[in-house]
């Protein structure tokens, strides 16, 4: 079983992403699931970015960052949206990773300063009509083509948080099947 680090989106740690993280637990995994903005939630994606952009964006990031000390070294990092940031920074500079799981965005390797660690196995979830994911979208093919223990999975449709099962933007099916996916290759590692 797997030790995951799975930071929330911009709208807060909701229901949808604790049901997420409940949902790897009942798999038998160990989830930590930081909430870095101390119990608010957001309607809106707007909303969240608002309150962010207040606290501060490299704040909100060392306080994500600083969510794995004490933990070991051997994590998945896991992200939705907003999160990924963080996500993808520890499991490329953070020594041990185990894995990467990518929902809903990627950013470039290179915005971290270095390439992408040999063998460590990520997964990278979107939508082909999300506006948001496809700003990501070439960073998510580059990383897929480029690290053969990566697998970039794009599901029809438009919504950014697909998988939140709290928000309006669900999609039950596609969310099942990311589910599906991520039990899979949680299972493998």
């Amino acid at each position: 079983m797997a030790e995951v680090l799975l930071y929330h989106h911009i709208q807060g740690l909701t229901d949808g992403v604790s049901a997420f993280a409940e949902d790897l637990r009942q798999q038998g995994h160990t989830v930590h699931a930081p909430d870095l903005f101390d119990g608010q939630t957001f309607a809106s994606i707007d909303d969240g970015f608002a309150f962010a952009q207040e606290i501060g964006f490299d704040a909100l990031r060392d306080k994500g960052l600083a969510a794995a000390d004490g933990l070991g070294p051997e994590l998945v990092y896991a992200g939705f949206s907003y999160g990924v940031m963080t996500a993808q920074q520890l499991a490329q500079t953070r020594p041990g990773a185990r894995a990467a799981l990518f929902l809903h965005s990627c950013a470039p390797v290179s915005e971290f300063g270095q390439s992408w660690p040999d063998g460590l196995p990520v997964q990278i979830h979107g939508m082909d009509g999300d506006e948001f994911f496809d700003e990501d979208l070439p960073a998510a093919r580059e990383l897929a083509e480029s690290t053969p223990s990566a697998e970039l999975f794009v599901y029809p449709g438009n919504a950014h948080l697909f998988t939140d099962s709290s928000l309006e933007a669900f999609d039950a099916d596609a969310a099942g099947l990311v589910r599906s996916r991520v039990h899979a290759f949680l299972q493998d590692l």
